[in-house]
């Protein structure tokens, strides 16, 4: 079944090479898959070439961080929020700045005032 949905993908992106949501889905479905050579490849190319697609960065921080690659998941993360910050995508931001500040050692205790 899963080979399945990532052989439906690969299909679908032969037609449509350059289409960031595709691009997005087989990152996403690689990272499923445990192939986090080829989920890096797709999210690497996606904030390369689509910069726009905003739910990228965050996957793509989580990504070099769990390949234990911090200062480039920080580098997305900062990034990510110049990104979202600029298309006005407060949703976005916040969620890059939660773990951006995550990454740096910044504590959030949502308790303390």
């Amino acid at each position: 079944m899963e080979l399945n949905r990532l052989n439906k993908l690969l299909e679908f992106i032969k037609n449509e090479p350059d289409d960031e949501f595709l691009k997005y889905a087989l990152a996403t479905e690689y990272l499923r898959l445990n192939e986090t050579d080829k989920a890096l490849a797709y999210y690497e190319d996606l904030v390369n070439n689509h910069p726009g697609y905003t739910g990228t960065y965050y996957h793509l921080g989580k990504l070099y961080e769990a390949l234990n690659r911090k200062d480039d998941a920080i580098k997305t993360y900062e990034n990510g929020m110049k990104v979202t910050k600029e298309k006005r995508d407060n949703h976005a931001f916040s969620e890059l700045q939660a773990v951006y500040r995550q990454a740096m050692g910044f504590e959030e205790d949502d308790d303390d005032y």
